[in-house]
């Protein structure tokens, strides 16, 4: 939400609020449940369901796309460690002790 929008739900009444400011950074902080019936009101209740679900999809497009990454250095790493162990002569058995 841009903060024009909070400030259109203050100016109405429809939002209790408080300023603060961090490192000469200021904020305004509203109340979630207050904000989420705003939201509805003005642009209706399948807005924040629907953002809510978009932004689902966008988490877990990107944990997808960081286990690709992962798996494909897996598969480099497992290919270079097989590499290395068909170069290696195999080593003798050892006859078993009784």
């Amino acid at each position: 939400m841009t903060l024009d929008f909070i400030q259109r739900g203050i100016r109405a009444g429809k939002l209790e609020y408080r300023h603060g400011s961090v490192w000469g950074a200021p904020y305004v902080r509203v109340l979630r449940s207050q904000l989420e019936l705003y939201i509805a009101e003005q642009l209706g209740s399948n807005h924040l369901a629907t953002r809510k679900t978009q932004t689902e999809l966008r988490k877990i497009k990107k944990d997808i796309a960081d286990l690709k990454k992962k798996l494909a250095e897996l598969e480099v790493r497992k290919a270079e460690i097989e590499r290395r162990m068909a170069a290696q002569p195999p080593k003798p058995a050892t006859p078993k002790r009784k």
